[in-house]
C-alpha cells in the first residue's frame, strides 16, 4: 500500500476543503474532524489521528481531500453507533492491510469484508454491547449503505464521485472538477455560485441569463444551498 499526500500546488483530482467546509458538507462538526485528523489529548493521555488527511500544508494547518470526505461520513456513522475513535482508528490499521488503501472504510471492498474486521476488534476489546451490531450483516450493511449513500464508486473500488442529495437534484462532488466544490451536473458550474447569483440578481431567471445557463440549472443550485442551510441549522 502506498501513503499518498498531496501539496497545494498538486490537487487536480484530489479536492480540497477547509475543516469547515468538509464539516457543512458532511455534518460532523469541525472540532471532530480536527481531533480525528490531527490527533488529540486528553487528561495527558495523546490520542493519534485516525487517518492523515489527503492534503499536506506542512505547518499551515490542515485541509482534506475528497476522499477524506468521505472517510468520516463513514467513520462518523460508526462512532455515532457507540464504537470510540480509538476501535475505529484500529478498524482502519487492519483494514488497511486487507483492502491495500489508505482509507479503506469509504471503499466499496469495505462494504463485504469490513464486518469481520469490526466484529473481531470489540470481540477482542469484550465490547458485548457492540457484537449484535457486527454480528449482525443486515445491520452493520445498513449502516454502511447510509453512510455511503449516492456514491459513485471508480474501477479500483474507491469512491470517485457524491451526489450529495441524490442523482435527481443534479449537485455533485467530484474531485476532477473544480477542486471538488459542488457543481451543478448539467452546466459544472459550482452551485453556490449560481445561488448567489440567484440572490445579487434578484431572481433565478435574471442569473440563468447572467450565466448563460438553463433556469432549471439555477433552481437546483439554490435548492442545494437551501437544503444544506437547513441541514446545518438542524
Amino acid at each position: 500500500m502506498t501513503v499518498s499526500h498531496h501539496a497545494p500546488d498538486n490537487l487536480i483530482g484530489i479536492g480540497l476543503y477547509t475543516p469547515a467546509e468538509a464539516a457543512r458538507l458532511v455534518q460532523v462538526s469541525s472540532a471532530k474532524i480536527l481531533r480525528w485528523l490531527r490527533g488529540h489529548e486528553i487528561s495527558g493521555k495523546h490520542y493519534d489521528p485516525l487517518w492523515e488527511p489527503q492534503v499536506d500544508l506542512g505547518d499551515q494547518g490542515i485541509a482534506l481531500g475528497f476522499r477524506d470526505l468521505m472517510e468520516i461520513r463513514v467513520a462518523s456513522a460508526f462512532i455515532e453507533r457507540g464504537l470510540s475513535a480509538q476501535k475505529v482508528r484500529l478498524a482502519i490499521q487492519r483494514a488497511r492491510k486487507i483492502i491495500g488503501d489508505e482509507r479503506p472504510l469509504s471503499t466499496s471492498r469495505f462494504r463485504t469484508d469490513g464486518r469481520s474486521v469490526f466484529l473481531q476488534i470489540v470481540t477482542e476489546e469484550g465490547e458485548t454491547q457492540l457484537i449484535d451490531l457486527f454480528k449482525n450483516q443486515y445491520t452493520f450493511r445498513e449502516v454502511m449503505e447510509r453512510s455511503l449513500s449516492n456514491i459513485e464508486f471508480g474501477d479500483d473500488g474507491a469512491p470517485a464521485r457524491w451526489w450529495v442529495l441524490g442523482k435527481a437534484k443534479s449537485i455533485v462532488i467530484d474531485p476532477a472538477r473544480s477542486f471538488g466544490r459542488p457543481i451543478e451536473a448539467e452546466t459544472s458550474v459550482p452551485a453556490e455560485v449560481l445561488a448567489a447569483a440567484a440572490e445579487a440578481e434578484g431572481s433565478i431567471e435574471a442569473a440563468a441569463r447572467g450565466w448563460d445557463v438553463p433556469v432549471r440549472a439555477v433552481k437546483r443550485a439554490v435548492a442545494f444551498v437551501d437544503e444544506m442551510e437547513r441541514r446545518n441549522a438542524a
